[in-house]
């Protein structure tokens, strides 16, 4: 008898003393913790005692659970990936107030577990990946079947909520013997755009390789002809071993082993299932990637993958989350979990991270050039007070009449205009200044005549002229099954998403006669100052 050392969890209830929000009156609110090192866990599964219902815990370990349970008696089950499931009563948690629950390492003896371990030849990690990929078809679903769950999308700047949109889901997968993008449909029971969350129309926009106003960096995000849950689908590598799903993983039935380089960790555990825990990587010139498979010792079925590709030329932004504690900049991360149900696996919850800039107008910039005739010089108008230490320099502006490069001789600052004074003999002054004045009276092009270029000078706060602004944030798309139907039939109305049409825009809406059953877990807001 061998004990599998293990994470477990033990559970403490404190009281966070934070004014109850309006919104959030209908709700018993939680957040989870790890009790060695104080992060957020996230991604746990906490589901109502025998009505099969749930939510996965948000990127800051928080969670919401309707009151009404509490009402009825109803207790609730948390499991997250190497710890121990634990079970506890509503009753005992605060009602007005954010519930604190840490989670503490603990140790299980998997008397059995272990003992049928043993009695398999040891296999290299490569070995059991193959093992685990041929296995999908027999683990993973063939029938028709559906999840309900809870959809969003969102942006975080500086850990800041942004553009939060939520929704209420049925999907209804024909099998994994059917190709996901051709013949699934969803269902939406409800959706909204959050308001109590800031919203930024800038950031809220479509990428753009255009003009490159909001891209993600080193990467190109295909919208595969479908909406935000669509995108979402797509990189559920699992779902789709068969097709492509993204780099590096690609088509994983037959580019994940080809692809990456694999090696054991320590034993994991889920609930009541003893875990190979495999990691891989792959490292190319500028870019490196690490993955974690979770793989069951009895069936070799894949509970959960980790996948994120960092940027190697790049320090990761303020504020940016990775779990592999990566010192560089996450382009994308997938995360997905599978649990097992009637013997097959079923999606518990994905998530799909990606970081993007967005370019800002410049700060500080010449709002117009004037001709002064009499003084014969130019006069540059700025939009803010000039610094002169830069505003002085001869080198920071490049004017041209008729192609050819005007000399300065002196440069006069005044708060936000300087005056330019070109070199030359009077006559040349006059009649350059002249033809340029006579050019903007009869409001013809000037730019045939007169081009200036300006860099280097900045306003009194440190602004460059005409430098753009990168501001960089995160972006999420996450769907978390609240419940699983092991056998349905696909309905036979037409009220389905458009799958090619925003998501949150003119969708048809089907709620059922349990519509109340189900609940959107927003992620807790922050305190007010």
């Amino acid at each position: 008898m061998i004990p599998a050392k293990i994470l477990g969890c033990t559970i403490i209830f404190l009281l966070v003393t934070t004014a109850l929000f309006s919104q959030e009156s209908e709700f018993i609110r939680g957040r989870l913790y790890d009790a060695q090192n104080g992060e957020p866990v996230p991604f746990a599964t906490i589901r109502v005692k025998g009505r099969a219902l749930g939510v996965i815990s948000n990127q800051d370990g928080g969670f919401r659970v309707p009151k009404r349970f509490e009402e009825l008696g109803d207790t609730l089950l948390i499991s997250c990936m190497g710890y121990e499931r634990q079970i506890f009563r509503l009753s005992g948690l605060s009602p007005e107030h954010i519930n604190i629950i840490r989670l503490r390492p603990g140790t299980l003896l998997l008397k059995e577990a272990v003992v049928t371990a043993k009695k398999k030849r040891s296999l290299s990690a490569r070995a059991i990946v193959r093992r685990a990929i041929r296995a999908i078809p027999s683990n993973y679903p063939v029938h028709p079947f559906s999840t309900v769950g809870y959809y969003r999308d969102y942006q975080l700047k500086e850990a800041d909520y942004l553009n939060l949109n939520e929704a209420i889901l049925e999907v209804f997968d024909q099998g994994f013997k059917e190709r996901d993008q051709t013949s699934t449909r969803v269902r939406i029971y409800e959706y909204r755009p959050n308001m109590d969350f800031d919203r930024d129309v800038e950031a809220d926009k479509q990428y753009n390789y255009e003009n490159w106003s909001k891209v993600i960096a080193r990467a190109y995000l295909y919208n595969y002809g479908g909406n935000e849950f669509a995108i979402l689908r797509v990189h559920d590598a699992l779902r789709n071993y068969n097709v492509d799903s993204y780099d590096f993983v690609n088509k994983l039935e037959s580019d994940l082993l080809n692809n990456h380089s694999f090696s054991k960790a320590e034993d994991s555990y889920y609930e009541d299932e003893l875990l190979y825990q495999i990691e891989f990587e792959k490292r190319i010139k500028g870019f490196h990637a690490n993955g974690t498979l979770y793989i069951s010792k009895k069936d070799f079925a894949i509970y959960q993958m980790e996948y994120a590709l960092y940027d190697n030329l790049k320090r990761k932004i303020s504020g940016e989350t990775n779990r592999n504690n990566s010192e560089k900049e996450l382009i994308f991360e997938v995360l997905t979990e599978y649990k097992k149900k009637n013997n097959k696996m079923f999606l518990n919850y994905i998530s799909f991270h990606n970081s993007f800039q967005l370019i800002r107008p410049p700060l500080f910039v010449v709002e117009e050039v004037l001709v002064d005739l009499p003084k014969r010089c130019f006069i540059v108008q700025f939009n803010n007070f000039v610094s002169g230490a830069f505003a002085v320099e001869k080198k920071n502006y490049d004017f041209k009449f008729k192609g050819q490069r005007i000399k300065f001789k002196r440069i006069e600052t005044h708060d936000e205009y300087v005056e330019l004074y070109a070199d030359g003999t009077e006559k040349e002054l006059y009649e350059m200044m002249h033809e340029i004045d006579i050019t903007v009276r009869k409001k013809l092009d000037v730019k045939d005549l007169l081009d200036f270029q300006f860099e280097k000078i900045r306003d009194v706060e440190g602004n460059v002229i005409n430098e753009p602004r990168y501001e960089e944030y995160q972006q999420f798309r996450e769907y978390f099954v609240q419940e699983t139907k092991t056998r349905v039939s696909l309905p036979l109305d037409t009220l389905y998403m458009k799958r090619d049409h925003p998501i949150f825009k003119d969708q048809p809406i089907a709620k059922p006669d349990n519509f109340k059953e189900y609940w959107m877990n927003t992620p807790l807001q922050k305190p007010k100052e």
